[in-house]
């Protein structure tokens, strides 16, 4: 995701930044989770990767 927020171009889908509010808000309403869960599943895949991540929470 860009963190230039004027930016209208495609963004970094990809990987979570857990340091960016908007992102957090963006991650959390797709995946339907808490900030604290988000930020535990971050942790627990050991990677910003999306699709790792949101293998996690599918456990």
């Amino acid at each position: 995701m860009s963190d230039d927020l004027n930016k209208k171009g495609s963004q970094d889908r990809s990987r979570i930044n857990i340091n960016e509010d908007h992102e957090v808000t963006y991650w959390t309403k797709k995946f339907g989770v808490t900030k604290k869960q988000l930020e535990d599943a971050v942790k627990k895949a050991g990677s910003t990767s999306a699709d790792a991540v949101e293998k996690v929470l599918k456990q």
